[in-house]
């Protein structure tokens, strides 16, 4: 997320990235073994069948980046305007965007080489929210 935007804080902006998981999964290849929206950031771990994993995720942002914009601008939001200046400015920093910009361009990708880091990553994403004190422990 660009600048931090606390927007998966609304559930309206989280489910949209969750219907582009399934999505993708159903249709794409889309391996999904582990993740965690946070407020402002998502974290995961996939894999694409395809073997463009890239690919993929610069498919679902894009495509819930459009929609994330749209429902901006037509439900009852009172950050709207401020969102979209933030998004606004972050598209006028790069030649690639147009209008606005909601995920940063990077992916940090990180490559998975053994059992025990693939199980750290994995507990990592989902210790996040715990750390971050939306919950108080996994179930």
């Amino acid at each position: 997320m660009v600048h931090w935007v606390d927007l998966f804080s609304r559930s309206v902006y989280r489910d949209i990235v969750i219907d582009s998981f399934r999505y993708a999964i159903e249709h794409k290849g889309f391996q999904l073994f582990a993740y965690v929206v946070m407020s402002n950031h998502v974290h995961l771990v996939a894999q694409s069948s395809s073997g463009n994993l890239s690919g993929t995720i610069r498919d679902i942002k894009k495509y819930t980046s459009k929609r994330i914009i749209d429902t901006i601008q037509t439900v009852p939001e009172s950050r709207r305007d401020w969102m979209l200046s933030v998004f606004s400015h972050a598209a006028a920093q790069h030649k690639r965007n147009t209008d606005y910009q909601v995920w940063t361009h990077e992916n940090h990708a990180v490559i998975l080489y053994s059992n025990d880091f693939t199980a750290e990553k994995i507990d990592y994403i989902h210790h996040n929210p715990v750390r971050a004190l939306l919950v108080q422990n996994l179930r």
